[in-house]
Order: C-alpha cells, then structure tokens, then sequence
C-alpha cells in the first residue's frame, strides 16, 4: 500500500478505515488521500471528484467500488455518483462491471494522467475552432479580436508542446521498460 513519505506533514489522528479490497487504510493512507485531494481541489477540481480519484490512486489494486469508496471516505454511497461521472467525463476512471452482479467497480488506470493529458487534443481543436469564428466575429483588428488571436495562438502552442511531451513521455517508459531489471539479491 502507498504510504506518505517519510517526515511528511501526516495527521495522525485520522483513523484507519476498513475497506473490502487491500484492508484497512492506515492513518498515513488516510491522511495523504485528503491531502492529495485538497491539492487537486485548490487547482481547480471539484472537492468529491478529488477525494474519490485520490482514493483510487492510493489503493493498490486502482479499483473499488462505490461503496467500498464510500466507506473509505466515510460519505453516502450516493454523494460518489457524480465523482465518478464527472471522473469518467474526464478520462481520469472508467467503470467496469463485476462479472455476475450489477455492481460497477471504477478503474484509475496506471497511466491516468497519460491518457488525461492526450485526451485533451480533441478538446483544444474544439476550443481553437470556436475561437477562431470570435475572431471572425468581433473582427481581428479590435482589442477582442487580438486578445482572441493571442488565445488561439497559446492553445495551438500548447496543442503541440504536448504532442511532443507526450511522444517523449513514450519514448521514456519505453527506454525504461527495456532496461534490465535490476538483480536485488
């Protein structure tokens, strides 16, 4: 199970709490799944979509179902619904069902934020369409025109700029994944 790293401000006092799959989260679990989610929540996402996504993150398997998140974060069942959807919309879990029973278990894959970053491309061509007719539309010559044409060209610069980090990305895990393991004995 993950941990919090070594002298890390860690709030002793929460408690461990119970859980299906992987046992109880310690103090330390419990502490750094708030932790993390109050840093993805003070950049802007939302606070339930945070505390579930940290939750999956610090849970080794990356899976568990709503109840089972409920119980971690010691919330209803039905306050996670909108996390996972939300979640989902984003690219960040995916729902799976559990052979046999109705029950969704929701999947933060390993490479999450890969894929959340690569899934932004048909995103920003979105955006550069819609701001390229406001430009069309304002005029390119009025201060909202050059404001819209300064937008347009930083979301084509980032369009690229992430292109490339993410084929360097690959290129790195694969450099990585080929070297040899190294012997622990």
């Amino acid at each position: 199970m993950p941990r919090a790293e070594p002298g890390a401000d860690v709030d002793t006092d929460v408690e461990a709490v119970p859980g299906e799959t992987g046992g109880p989260w310690t103090p330390e679990i419990a502490a750094f799944v708030e932790r993390f989610a109050g840093d993805l929540t003070d950049a802007g996402m939302q606070r339930m979509a945070a505390r579930v996504l940290a939750s999956l993150i610090a849970e080794d398997s990356g899976t568990l179902t709503s109840a089972e998140i409920a119980e971690r974060l010691r919330v209803s069942s039905g306050a996670i619904s909108g996390a996972v959807s939300y979640l989902s919309q984003v690219h960040l879990v995916s729902r799976e069902r559990q052979p046999g029973t109705r029950r969704e278990r929701y999947r933060v894959h390993q490479d999450v934020w890969h894929d959340a970053v690569t899934n932004r491309d048909p995103l920003l061509n979105r955006w550069i369409g819609s701001l390229r007719q406001g430009i069309e539309a304002v005029g390119p010559d009025s201060p909202a025109g050059r404001r819209l044409t300064e937008t347009t060209e930083f979301m084509e610069f980032m369009r690229l700029g992430l292109r490339d980090l993410m084929r360097r990305w690959q290129e790195r895990q694969s450099a990585a994944s080929a070297e040899p393991a190294e012997d622990t004995r």
